[in-house]
């Protein structure tokens, strides 16, 4: 006993103090961000994502078999928690168990069958992972570009944490036989499988395989410890607080202001010393760092994007592990530079400069860039679009990279440790606009009309009126009468949008709806040539200054007119009056057509007539869920119930709901040509084509513009015949209208 306690202590000690050395090392690393502000407030919430999120696992558990498997290994390790600890406490008390339940019947056989399902879990993740190997699948594989070898290292090693085990605790079975601790081990079924194989060899040789094996339990288990904290599987201890530390109730829909010391900067007059954006690894939160730790690089970011889908560069996936791999070459300089590295927390000049010296090529090495004409990087045996071209003077995050992002939000959707790749993305596009000045040549157009027309397209304020010619009934407009605010019984303002008013299509959109809230007594108001842009798209664009000087000349506006309730078409317009304008001290009740025209339905208000084909049935009509009212503000039921109401035959497209595939406009990428890979909007016209439906259904202007564009295109190669892109009211128009 003697023996197994000095070694068994050595081999602790010996681990245990590397792992506290690299457990000290991330902690500074982490500290050493720059502030994040409101990420511990609200608790009871964060409570419930800790709850729901990680011993829940509800977001892996959105697919279900890898979900069922993570399912079985997590909660494995956490029952396996109670043998862990007595293991270590018998290296020196010899039958030493948890103090109450270490005994307990109930416990041994939970504690064997999580072990077991430990074990089917390892099988599981390794069938997924040899039917996704990416050197087979190349970038249709989810693991693309991830540490493969170590993922194989670590089932290895979660396989012996489990034999190791059931073997020391198998002996151990034999070795209590005819004491007082006979009953220890009753419950604990597949230890005594292990026991029946090892009873042959006698009670001293079993004395020996505990003792050995009970050794080699703690080492292999402090082994895998010092494995996690050195890989991806970080994300073990990091995921848990990157969940508890996560925007709420989740990062999507509005963009975070920019910071300064704790409080949002002003605009109008912005502090000298002020970062705009993220230009280089320093100057990200101490948040943005436990995201870069906490990715497990399973890919399912990746494997939603449209970007990454249609052949461009950009993996959500990649970007964070090149963003993790730059934290980790410059960590000597920030902690360094923060006063994380010592004790005091003081900036210790001569420790800067050593440190500025090991991390050299990562602190002066380019941050964004143009990465044209370079070779391919490698990894794992494979190749991609050059990510992680650590060791060159090549860019961390390529410009291709960057402007690539639809701002879809399915890689925050689909992250099951809830890092925010939007926020990331969004961030360095404002640095490239505001400091860097270097972003697409498309986006000057979109700022200048933005900024001197009050809307993307350049059109003059005048036109927006130009649709309520085309409408035979009256349209309020605010202001004709003399108002200074809106009368107490309008019922909503009608936001029409700058694609309502100028874009074709969309404004076939802005006067079905008009004319559905005349017919159901709706009063309602615009504000004509009053209404400007919601700034959304230069927001996404990154340049947030442009952004705050139309939110703060909105919200002044709609506050002094004293509107309370908002009804929009575009769900972009939708997330900035709703969920960003509130920043800026605007806060109304604002609803997408298809929720306000939903209600009225079933207030009876509206009456659609349902209409049937020749066979009896009404039309097919497949559905696209934009990504801003359905990912980003969780609105899929109204529009769904508009167009059964009608009494189509809704035909669900593969990629619906949260998993919806962008139509490739969001992020300003509608006024960007797309010259990489295929094209987004007919990726996804494709997938509505192939539905057999006779209509797609859209309930957004910008979607409305790129399936038009995509389905016209088709249709001229002679495909896609008949195939019509329609607004769900205009569906809903034609059918009360019957």
């Amino acid at each position: 006993m003697l023996i197994r306690a000095i070694v068994g202590l050595v081999i602790t000690v010996v681990l245990l103090a590397f792992a506290a050395k690299r457990g000290w090392f991330l902690y500074s690393l982490a500290r050493s961000g720059q502030p994040a502000v409101g990420r511990t407030n609200d608790a009871p919430k964060r409570i419930e994502a800790e709850a729901t999120e990680v011993f829940g696992q509800k977001k892996l558990l959105k697919w279900t078999i890898p979900g069922i498997a993570h399912v079985f290994a997590f909660w494995g390790f956490l029952i396996l928690g109670i043998t862990v600890i007595t293991a270590f406490g018998e290296l020196v008390i010899e039958h030493w168990h948890v103090p109450i339940i270490g005994t307990w019947q109930v416990v041994r056989f939970m504690e064997d069958l999580f072990a077991i399902l430990v074990v089917v879990g390892i099988v599981m993740f390794a069938i997924i992972r040899l039917a996704n190997n990416p050197a087979k699948k190349g970038r249709e594989s989810r693991f693309f570009g991830s540490h493969t070898k170590g993922a194989w290292l670590v089932l290895a090693m979660i396989f012996l944490v489990v034999f190791t085990l059931l073997m020391y605790r198998g002996a151990k079975v034999n070795t209590i036989i005819d004491t007082i601790y006979e009953n220890d081990m009753v419950g604990a079924f597949a230890s005594s499988w292990f026991g029946s194989a090892l009873a042959p060899l006698g009670l001293e040789t079993n004395l020996w395989v505990e003792t050995v094996f009970i050794w080699a339990h703690v080492t292999v288990i402090l082994a895998f410890l010092l494995i996690v904290l050195h890989s991806k599987h970080l994300h073990i201890f990091t995921s848990p607080i990157n969940v508890y530390t996560s925007r709420r109730p989740n990062a999507l829909g509005p963009l975070l202001p920019m910071y300064y010391k704790g409080e949002p900067i002003n605009f109008e007059d912005p502090p000298e010393d002020a970062r705009f954006g993220k230009g280089h690894i320093d100057d990200f939160t101490w948040k943005n760092y436990l995201d870069f730790m906490a990715c497990t690089e399973c890919g399912r970011c990746q494997s939603q994007c449209p970007a990454w889908n249609t052949g461009k560069p950009l993996s959500p996936k990649l970007l964070i592990l090149d963003l993790r791999d730059n934290m980790f070459a410059a960590a000597p300089y920030l902690m360094a530079a923060s006063g994380t590295d010592t004790p005091q927390g003081e900036l210790d000049e001569k420790a800067l400069e050593s440190a500025t010296e090991k991390a050299q090529l990562a602190v002066t090495r380019p941050f964004i860039g143009s990465r044209e004409g370079t070779e391919l990087a490698e990894d794992d045996g494979y190749t991609f679009d050059g990510h992680r071209a650590m060791g060159t003077e090549l860019p961390v995050i390529a410009n291709d990279v960057l402007w690539s992002c639809t701002m879809c939000g399915a890689c925050v959707n689909q992250c099951p440790v809830d890092i925010e790749h939007v926020d990331h993305i969004a961030d360095m596009r404002r640095n490239q606009v505001m400091v860097a000045s270097d972003f697409p040549s498309e986006l000057n157009g979109l700022f200048k009309n933005i900024e001197t027309k009050g809307n993307p397209w350049g059109q003059n304020a005048a036109d927006r009126n130009a649709w309520m010619t085309e409408v035979d009934f009256e349209v309020e407009v605010f202001g004709m009468n003399g108002e200074e605010t809106i009368p107490s019984d309008v019922d909503y303002l009608f936001w029409v949008g700058c694609a309502g008013a100028f874009e074709d299509r969309a404004k076939k959109t802005t006067k079905a709806v008009a004319e559905l809230l005349n017919i159901a007594g709706v009063r309602f108001m615009v504000l004509g040539d009053g209404e400007t842009c919601t700034g959304d798209p230069a927001r996404r664009a990154g340049n947030e200054f442009l952004f705050q000087m139309q939110a703060m000349q909105n919200v002044e506006m709609l506050n002094g007119i004293k509107a309370t309730k908002i009804v929009v078409t575009c769900p972009h317009c939708l997330n900035t009056l709703k969920r960003e304008y509130p920043q800026n001290g605007g806060n109304y009740e604002v609803v997408h057509h298809t929720q306000l025209l939903n209600d009225l339905v079933n207030a009876g208000r509206l009456t659609p007539v349902q209409s049937v084909d020749a066979q009896g049935a009404g039309p097919e009509i497949t559905y696209h869920d934009p990504c801003y009212l359905g990912r980003h503000n969780d609105i899929y039921v109204p529009p769904r119930d508009l167009i059964t109401d009608t009494g189509a035959t809704l035909t669900e497209m593969p990629r619906h709901g949260d998993k919806s595939f962008c139509c490739g406009a969001g992020g300003a990428r509608m006024w960007m040509e797309e010259k990489i890979g295929t094209q987004v909007n007919k990726n996804r016209a494709d997938e509505a084509i192939a539905t057999g439906a006779s209509k797609v259904a859209v309930a957004c202007p910008f979607c409305s513009v790129m399936l038009n564009d995509a389905v016209t295109a088709r249709q001229q190669e002679g495909t896609a015949l008949g195939v019509e892109v329609v607004d769900i009211a205009t569906l809903l128009l034609e059918s009360a209208k019957r």
